[in-house]
């Protein structure tokens, strides 16, 4: 039993570490982290139902998390060799792309609850 909780504890230790780590190295985190900070405030302050506002702020943290996994991917192809590769590009702007279908998807999200709002 304890060591099962031991483990979830180093397991969150090592979370957070890599989560600094991307906060520390990548400056697009941190403008999706104000950009969380302002929608959150926003999500709070318009009058939407809870399954609205969980979603947005559901969207925003999914933001951060394949944010976080693009630095990983980066970090490995950087690791791997420092020529330029075409396979190595693509793998980055992959990563990149699946940060930026995500941001799209939680704006389509925004559209649509804010629509709904006027309507």
């Amino acid at each position: 039993m304890w060591q099962q909780i031991l483990r979830v504890r180093q397991r969150a230790i090592w979370s957070w570490a890599g989560f600094f780590h991307v906060y520390k190295t990548e400056g697009s985190l941190s403008q999706w982290l104000v950009a969380n900070a302002i929608f959150g405030v926003l999500a709070f302050a318009l009058p939407l139902s809870a399954g609205e506002r969980g979603m947005l702020l559901m969207g925003g943290i999914i933001v951060l998390a394949a944010e976080c996994m693009n630095t990983a991917i980066e970090r490995v192809v950087d690791d791997i060799s420092t020529e330029k590769r075409d396979a190595a590009m693509q793998a980055k702007d992959c990563g990149s792309a699946a940060v930026a279908v995500t941001a799209i998807g939680v704006g389509v999200a925004w559209v649509c609850v804010v629509v709904g709002l006027i309507w």
